[in-house]
């Protein structure tokens, strides 16, 4: 791998900074960019000691991907074998109440990325999609060939670029992508040092479950206890960031076989996890006991979601190894010892 060349847009986020610590660790040289909207470019400084001797193969840029200039720039600066796009705006609530600023943002960024791409003729791609693009499936588990629908702005964003990526590989076979459709990625490296840091409120639960662990909300609210589930609250795949990131790396190995066109694969566990599930295995890693409050259900939630996983254990060698004690137990260690995020007080220091 060690003449491998990868660009990561969106690399300085959560499961972008995993990945690319894994990246590092298999032998790639890994280039990020990041415009830092919702990210820290001290999550990538951790990274860069984490991978020791290998983090001297990590390079970042602070650009924008709608900033063709700059990005014209980074690829004239280095060849590229293949690209992983992260970047993009994912607060399915803000998506809601300003779809132009998730269009413009998501669809623009995408779109010049892959004529940039294309006129370097770097054709290789790995989009991290989302189960979002399954709606509300009205059957479980979730394959990769049930219909697609998305309830929000931001989910039709993705399935948008999807769509993008089919056109141009059916326009041009030379093209090569990978369509990783992931669950609920959750949890931290296990050293504590990275981890998910959401600006302003968070979007999923577990950030949620760990602000109120270290005293920054003083309760969690459960959204519906009605569902016809095991005990009453919504269902999901939780996957571990770290199986996700080996997921993604899995995918780039993928795309040196000759036989790939555009190929979609589900990253998750395949087993559904309640909220109160959840809740119960974080406070048996961390010791607190999560305050909660029941309310009534959120219009277009759906009951139980999960994935199929077979097609990627199948094609892709890849299976998720970390169950939700691992998850939980990673996710306390990273909160507990960044509280406030990238944003706590040792970083002073760093």
């Amino acid at each position: 791998m060690i003449n491998k060349t990868v660009l990561v847009t969106g690399g300085a986020g959560y499961i972008g900074t995993h990945t690319v610590l894994h990246l590092l660790l298999a032998g790639f040289k890994t280039v990020v960019i990041d415009n830092l909207h919702n990210s820290s470019q001290i999550a990538i400084l951790r990274v860069k000691k984490l991978a020791g001797d290998f983090g001297n193969n990590l390079s970042f840029h602070k650009a924008d991907l709608r900033d063709r200039d700059a990005l014209e720039q980074i690829f004239v600066s280095t060849k590229f074998d293949a690209v992983i796009h992260f970047a993009g705006l994912k607060a399915v609530g803000e998506s809601v109440q300003k779809p132009l600023l998730y269009y413009n943002n998501n669809l623009s960024g995408a779109i010049t990325l892959l004529e940039v791409m294309a006129a370097h003729g770097c054709k290789k791609l790995v989009f991290s999609s989302s189960a979002t693009v399954y709606g509300w499936p009205k059957e479980v588990p979730c394959t990769e060939e049930f219909p697609l629908s998305a309830a929000n702005p931001y989910g039709r964003t993705k399935l948008i670029i999807e769509e993008i990526c089919r056109d141009v590989c059916s326009a041009e076979p030379d093209w090569k992508i990978i369509l990783l459709r992931f669950f609920n990625p959750v949890g931290a490296h296990p050293s504590g040092y990275i981890g998910e840091d959401p600006q302003g409120i968070p979007n999923n639960l577990m950030p949620f479950v760990q602000q109120v662990a270290v005293g920054r909300r003083p309760a969690l609210t459960v959204f519906g206890n009605d569902y016809n589930t095991i005990d009453g609250t919504g269902v999901r795949d939780y996957i571990h960031v770290v199986d996700l990131a080996d997921g993604h790396v899995a995918a780039l190995l993928k795309l040196d076989e000759s036989n790939i066109g555009c190929e979609v694969y589900n990253l998750g566990t395949g087993k559904g996890t309640s909220v109160l599930e959840m809740v119960r295995a974080f406070e048996q890693a961390s010791g607190k006991k999560i305050p909660l409050v029941i309310a009534g259900r959120r219009p277009g939630d759906a009951e139980i979601v999960y994935a199929s996983i077979e097609k990627a254990g199948r094609e892709l060698k890849w299976k998720a190894k970390y169950g939700i004690d691992e998850m939980c137990r990673d996710q306390w260690n990273w909160a507990s010892k960044n509280p406030h995020g990238y944003g706590s007080q040792e970083d002073s220091t760093d």
